[in-house]
């Protein structure tokens, strides 16, 4: 069972897979934004029970992983090379997820977390990554 995510990074691990390499755009230093879904959970119970009606919140706890170490992971973890992809080759590799693994995507919940009280408390992406458990068939 995956613990922190059930829809992007397995994607990119199911692409690895089937491809034989885990990439990632350019120099890979554009930014994934990224929450444990523990975490969520707890700021979705905090907006409930402290938001404001209408308020936006960023459910945000690692602000901006680089895409080259997930894909550094993701490589090590499956024995596969690890490769830059142009952006013009990022929908052929990646498919739908490239929307998203292509861009930069810096995100801040530091309002987040002074208006609502929330510390995320569960693993980053790349700690739960290495835990193993996304890699398991």
């Amino acid at each position: 069972m995956l613990d922190g995510d059930y829809a992007f990074v397995p994607g990119l691990i199911r692409i690895a897979r089937e491809k034989g390499l885990s990439a990632y755009v350019g120099d890979g230093r554009n930014r994934w934004p990224a929450v444990h879904r523990l975490d969520a959970a707890h700021l979705y119970r905090l907006a409930l029970e402290k938001g404001l009606a209408g308020a936006t919140f960023h459910c945000v706890a690692d602000e901006g992983v680089p895409t080259r170490d997930i894909a550094d992971v993701i490589g090590r973890r499956l024995k596969v090379p690890v490769v830059s992809k142009p952006r013009e080759e990022a929908v052929n590799h990646f498919g739908w997820l490239a929307r998203f693994f292509a861009n930069d995507n810096p995100v801040s919940s530091t309002r987040t977390r002074e208006r609502l009280g929330w510390s995320p408390r569960q693993p980053g992406l790349i700690s739960d990554l290495e835990q193993g458990r996304y890699f398991a068939t």
